[in-house]
C-alpha cells in the first residue's frame, strides 16, 4: 500500500511541474500590451480605453454606435469588429457606474405617477367632485417626484464631446509596429 502510494505522488509531482512550468511560460509568450486611446481634459488624463472594454460613441457623421472594443491599431478603433478612424469620433458617452440613475429616476416617475393615481382613487372612492381630489400639497409631491425621476435619468450618462475641452489621443504601445 505504502508503494502504490508512494509511486502515485511521484507521478503527482512530475505532472505538477510541467503545469507550474507552463504557467509560468505561457504569460510572457502572449503579448504585453496593445494600443490605447486616451481621453483628455484640458491635457491631464481623464479615461483610458483599451481593447474589451465597453464604448459608446458618436462619429463625426452623426451616428451612435455602441459595442465593445476588439482592437486598437493603426489609429483605428475596431469597434465590434468594424474599423473607425480615432478622429471620426466626435462624443464619447459613458455610464456612470456609482449610483444607478436610470432605475433610481424610473422609481421616482413611477412615485409620482403613483401619487396622482391615488389622489384619483381616493377621489373617487369619496364621491368628491373631480375639482377636489387633488389639494396643492399632492401636486406638489407628484412633480418633485417626476421632476427629480426626469433629471436622474438624464444624468445616467456623461458625454464627452470633442473639441476644445476634450481630447483623444493615441497611444501606440504595441511591440510590432507593421
Amino acid at each position: 500500500m505504502v508503494a502504490f502510494s508512494l509511486i502515485s505522488l511521484k507521478y503527482l509531482l512530475r505532472t505538477m511541474k510541467k503545469y507550474l512550468l507552463l504557467f509560468y511560460i505561457l504569460p510572457f509568450s502572449s503579448l504585453a500590451q496593445s494600443d490605447v486611446l486616451e481621453l483628455k481634459k484640458h491635457g491631464a488624463n481623464q479615461k483610458v480605453y483599451a481593447p474589451g472594454m465597453s464604448f459608446t460613441m458618436e462619429t463625426i457623421y452623426h451616428q451612435w454606435l455602441d459595442g465593445t472594443i476588439t482592437a486598437i491599431r493603426n489609429d483605428s478603433v475596431f469597434l465590434n469588429g468594424i474599423p473607425f478612424h480615432y478622429k471620426e469620433i466626435a462624443r464619447i458617452r459613458s455610464e456612470r457606474k456609482k449610483f444607478n440613475y436610470t432605475t433610481n429616476g424610473t422609481i421616482l416617475l413611477v412615485a409620482g405617477g403613483g401619487v396622482l393615481l391615488l389622489g384619483a382613487v381616493n377621489g373617487l372612492y369619496r364621491g368628491d367632485q373631480f375639482k377636489d381630489w387633488y389639494k396643492p400639497s399632492g401636486f406638489i409631491t407628484a412633480g418633485a417626484f417626476i421632476a427629480l425621476g426626469l433629471l436622474m435619468r438624464s444624468a445616467a450618462y456623461r458625454k464627452y464631446t470633442l473639441g476644445k475641452k476634450y481630447s483623444l489621443a493615441y497611444l501606440a504601445l504595441s511591440a510590432n509596429k507593421n
